[in-house]
Parts: C-alpha cells; structure tokens; sequence
C-alpha cells in the first residue's frame, strides 16, 4: 500500500450562531495562509491609513515636535530678540569705543564707522591695513570730486545699485501696487533704522496717519520713506550717507498695529517693490 506523505492542508471555520435555537448565522471557511494574508493586508492598510489621517489633517500638530504655529511664531520673535540683542551689543561697543578714544584724546568713533570695523574683524583683516586703504579711497574720492563741473555724477540704474538694507527683520506684509505700495518690516521698538543710499533728508516731522516719517531723496531719481517711527533722527536738509542710522523703529501713528517699519521706495515717481532689490 503506498503511503501519501503529502499534509494536507487544514481548513479551519469560523461560525457565527444564535445561541437560543444554534442557528448558523453566517460562516466563513479559510486555511492557515490566507489568514495571515488577510492579518497582512489588514495591517498595512491600517498603516496606510494612519499615515493619511496624521499626514492630511491638523492632527499632526498634536504629535511631539512637530512645529505647529506657535512654535513658528515663537521663531520669528526669537529672531527679532536676537536682532535687539545684536544691536544692544552694538551699542555697547560703541560706548566703549568711544570711552578709550576720549581717554586717548582722540576723535570719537560714528556707528556705522564701527560696522566697518566689525564686519573687517570677522574677515580677519589688520585694521592697520583697512585704514590704510579706507583713507586711500576717501583721498581717491575727494580728488575726483574736485574736477567735476556740474556737481553732479552720472546717475546708475536702479537695478545696478548696491542698497543698505535699513532694517533687519521679518516682513509681515509685502508690496501690492494697489492695496499696499510698500513693505512692513516687523522689528523690537528702538531698532537703528539705516539710510539705503546717499542722499538728502526732504522730510523730518510727524504726521498723524504715518507718526514719525523721515523721507530721503537719492540721486538717479530715487526716493526712500521711513514710516511709523519712535524718533528720528535726522532733520530736513541733512546729507546722509548709505548704512547710516536715520531712525529708530516704533509704533507711531494712527495706522500702525504693532512695532514695524513701514518702507516705501519710490523710483521716476513710481512705487516700486522694495524687496526685488533689497534683501530683508
């Protein structure tokens, strides 16, 4: 007699019944290798499932971590502190700058002397050598400005200007042509506002809508506004040069909601987008 070594395969059932009168409701009949198929594939759509529900929805906010809206806005004012606290220690360092220079009886040191000073030291360049040459270049400037006849240079492009950004910040509201011809630029109250480019103070006062406004007029047809200031501080008819502190940041003004720059730049007497050249 031949012997069949062949298993064969178990089928297993699983009956659903009444347990009054042992009805059979339902039954499903399945082996050992379709139930862990269908366990398998019950799983993995499951994951799937979850990976949706947390991937699509808010819910995802809830998972420890992740950057929800507060944590975005916690990142923004952490930003601005940093910015204060930079500029804090700015300050600090001009005050002690200009307590050695008054003790040696020397000329006191301007702020935007003192950017130059920091930005070299980070270059690690010898500040012997950046005098030097920064006084080769005023030299430079100076005897090319004796042979011009009109006053006047040769007035560049917008687009190949170099501006100074006037403040570092965040941009809450960016330009529209329409609705807003300007940016706001979100900053701790009391931050330096600086000068874009060399130019002539045309403006220096209040004004009941804007607060404290400064306007500065720049060669090439180009006009700069500063908006919403806590104090100016230059007044009409002053030159100021590019990098140059002009204003400190405030909430000023009937339209302001917070501390902010309002910025406008004006180019042939149109509004133009501040940020397409300058970088906030």
């Amino acid at each position: 007699m031949a012997i069949d070594n062949k298993k064969k395969t178990r089928r297993y059932r699983l009956a659903l019944t009444d347990a009054v009168s042992h009805e059979r409701l339902r039954s499903l009949t399945f082996t050992r290798t379709s139930f862990i198929t269908a366990a398998v594939s019950a799983i993995v759509l499951l994951l799937v499932l979850l990976y949706l529900l947390i991937a699509l929805t808010p819910i995802r906010t809830f998972i420890p971590g992740y950057p929800d809206a507060r944590a975005r806005r916690q990142a923004v004012q952490n930003a601005m502190r940093i910015d204060s606290l930079e500029t804090r220690i700015l300050q600090w360092e001009l005050y002690t700058e200009n307590l050695k220079r008054a003790v040696a009886g020397e000329e006191p040191l301007m702020l935007d002397s003192l950017i130059n000073l920091r930005q070299a030291s980070r270059e690690e360049v010898d500040a012997a050598y950046l005098a030097t040459r920064d006084s080769l270049l005023r030299a430079r400037m100076a005897e090319s400005e004796r042979f011009e006849v009109t006053g006047q240079r040769r007035n560049l492009s917008i687009e190949a200007l170099a501006f100074y950004t006037p403040l570092k910040g965040v941009v809450s509201q960016g330009f529209d042509p329409a609705l807003h011809p300007y940016v706001d630029v979100t900053a701790p109250s009391g931050t330096a506002v600086m000068s874009v480019l060399d130019g002539t103070v045309v403006f220096s006062g209040w004004d009941e809508a804007d607060g404290y406004t400064l306007a500065i007029q720049h060669k090439g047809d180009i006009l700069s506004v500063y908006k919403h200031n806590e104090k100016l501080l230059k007044k009409t008819g002053d030159t100021v040069k590019a990098g140059t502190p002009v204003a400190l940041t405030g909430s000023t003004g009937s339209l302001t909601k917070g501390d902010h720059l309002r910025f406008e730049l004006w180019y042939e007497g149109q509004a133009v987008d501040p940020a397409a050249y300058i970088s906030f």
